[in-house]
């Protein structure tokens, strides 16, 4: 969930690259920022924290000298309040030793009661018990072996980086969980929790997988594992584009996303449906076709995607799939069927709960396919298979092209195993034609001005249109900070209704012919008792009076466009209440904390 960057060079001023690298991971999600420069001058190391954005810290650096070696993070709240002290970087107890730090440490307390118990703490975080243990193994122990001493003793998730204050001609890293990965380049070496912020300054890089311990200096990087072995480092060249992250002529990440949705379905259809190289391997579609039930397991906006994809599956694959939560089911595993076949669902890659349940699942000797926008993640490289979202940078925390994106690869990967198939590529298309004719015309800030006046709302549908208020709703509250529900239409009077008064927003999602006068009628019912109500729906399905009426499209494919009206209606919400848009509070865009 935090943004890491470190760097160590002689050609760049790391704080610079540490300060550009955090800047474009803020999309991640923080609370808190800081950095440790060494003062060449000094021959010292200093710290600049602060909870609050980034640009704090830049303001608090700007007259700080060229540096070749720093540090920096942003932290989201785990452990301890969102305070300068809790902020990264830490420092063990005489300062030797600096370090930040992604993930969990499960068992900080125990190791806190065990080994640090008569040393001062000045901070809440897991974090600084890390940095303190490394101090005291190091008393009698080199510094490598003090890290790999300590790193031994944790238990849970972490991505870190290590100063020894004595040496400043390297960075130590360590990683299990968290998401970490190394770039070079002939200026440098620089370590990120993210791909993003390597860009620019590293041609390559490589991934850590877990368990391992690195040793970085200027211009060599040496790997290991716990039991002092060395790892061989294979690296791969960086293809990402810096444009790609631009806001370009948008005043936020988030509508600039909304607007690339057309284009992203022409590029799943162009590597998917037009490149020659067989993305989706027989062996996979083999996998699907001898299981008896396929598993779709997600969270947030993907699990909604993996929703559309359950009912795309169902009927034209005909086999049964069940769609779980990711954190409950690496807890709570349901009773399987004998030969199941397992899709997980995310953007990142990198989310926690899934990753907790893949364990689960290779160790029962199931088969995986992991769908994501991030093909170097650990989901991707972790599970049997992988398909490729092609989505490009998401920047804002709320997904929208991603999810457009997901729904987009379930309907090909569907359609290339059923037995009586569609012409799909024509029909994406269709969609993002009809897209694109909607966001030339729509007038959406409008309708969020007049009707979205209350702190409370309601999304209704049924069938795939219910899945899609599932998502309409989380996109409102999750940057308007407005209290919305999605509901099956038909279940809303059955308790629900109850909140319903004069000038709450219900809004009536309408796709499907053959229950579009059934969700009207529910959408009368709260009429009825006062709501303020809007109808988006389809051309062949329109009434006089509604709202919004979108170009008709394949049914099985409508969940793609009706989301894009609900999209808006929540981008134009937050912004109508001067709300972060791009970055909403306690929010963070990859998960990779349980």
């Amino acid at each position: 969930m935090c943004g890491i960057v470190g760097y160590i060079g002689k050609n760049k001023d790391a704080k610079k690259v540490v300060l550009e690298g955090l800047k474009k991971l803020e999309y991640r999600g923080y609370d808190s920022a800081g950095i440790t420069v060494y003062n060449e001058e000094k021959s010292e190391y200093e710290i600049y924290k602060d909870f609050g954005r980034v640009q704090k810290i830049v303001d608090l650096t700007k007259d700080v000298a060229k540096t070749s070696v720093s540090i920096g993070h942003t932290r989201w709240a785990t452990h301890g309040k969102v305070t300068k002290d809790n902020a990264h970087p830490h420092y063990s107890d005489t300062k030797r030793f600096i370090i930040v730090h992604n993930g969990v440490i499960e068992n900080y307390e125990e190791l806190k009661n065990i080994y640090l118990k008569d040393l001062k703490f000045y901070s809440e975080t897991d974090t600084e018990v890390i940095a303190k243990l490394i101090e005291e193994f190091s008393k009698n122990r080199n510094t490598c072996d003090a890290i790999m001493d300590t790193l031994k003793l944790l238990k849970g998730s972490y991505a870190l980086l290590v100063i020894d204050t004595l040496d400043s001609d390297t960075i130590y890293v360590a990683k299990n969980k968290s998401p970490l990965v190394i770039g070079r380049s002939n200026e440098g070496v620089t370590i990120a929790s993210d791909l993003m912020a390597l860009v620019g300054y590293a041609n390559e890089f490589f991934s850590l997988p877990d368990h391992t311990f690195v040793v970085a200096n200027e211009n060599q990087v040496k790997m290991f594992n716990l039991n002092h072995e060395e790892q061989k480092v294979t690296y791969q060249e960086i293809d990402l584009d810096e444009s790609s992250a631009d806001m370009g002529e948008y005043q936020h990440y988030m509508l600039k996303e909304i607007y690339e949705q057309p284009s992203v379905i022409r590029r799943v259809i162009q590597n998917y449906l037009t490149d020659q190289k067989e993305i989706i391997k027989s062996e996979l579609i083999n996998e699907i076709k001898n299981s008896d039930r396929v598993y779709v397991l997600a969270a947030g906006t993907s699990m909604h995607a993996g929703y559309v994809g359950k009912a795309l599956i169902e009927e034209l694959v005909n086999i049964p799939v069940e769609v779980h939560i990711a954190s409950e089911f690496a807890y709570h595993m349901p009773l399987l069927t004998k030969n199941p076949f397992f899709i997980l669902v995310s953007q990142s890659g990198e989310t926690a709960d899934l990753r907790a349940c893949l364990l689960n699942i290779k160790n029962k000797g199931f088969k995986t396919l992991t769908i994501t926008n991030v093909k170097t993640s650990t989901l991707a490289r972790e599970a049997d298979f992988y398909l490729e979202l092609f989505a490009g940078p998401e920047i804002a925390v709320a997904s929208t092209k991603a999810y457009i994106a997901q729904i987009a690869v379930f309907a090909i990967l569907a359609n290339k195993i059923a037995l009586n198939s569609i012409d799909i590529k024509s029909e994406l298309n269709r969609v993002a034609v009809a897209i694109e004719i909607f966001l030339e015309n729509q007038e959406i800030s409008i309708l969020a001005h007049e009707k979205l006046t209350k702190q409370n709302c309601f999304y209704i549908g049924r069938g795939l249109d219910y899945y899609t208020s599932l998502e309409a709703a989380l996109k409102l509250k999750e940057i308007s900070y407005i209290q919305t529900e999605g509901f099956a239409a038909g279940e809303l009077k059955h308790g629900t209704i109850a909140l319903i008064e004069d000038k709450t927003p219900v809004i009536a999602l309408i796709s499907n012919k053959d229950i579009a006068l059934n969700t009207r009628s529910n959408l009368k019912e709260t009429n009825a008792r006062g709501a303020e109500t809007i109808i988006i729906t389809l051309e062949s399905l329109k009434h006089k009076d509604d709202e919004i009426v979108l170009n008709d499209v394949n049914s099985f494919l409508a969940p793609m466009l009706m989301v894009v009206p609900t999209q808006l209606l929540a981008y134009y919400a937050a912004l109508e209440r001067g709300l972060d848009i791009d970055k909403p509070r306690n929010l963070a865009k990859s998960v990779t904390v349980e």
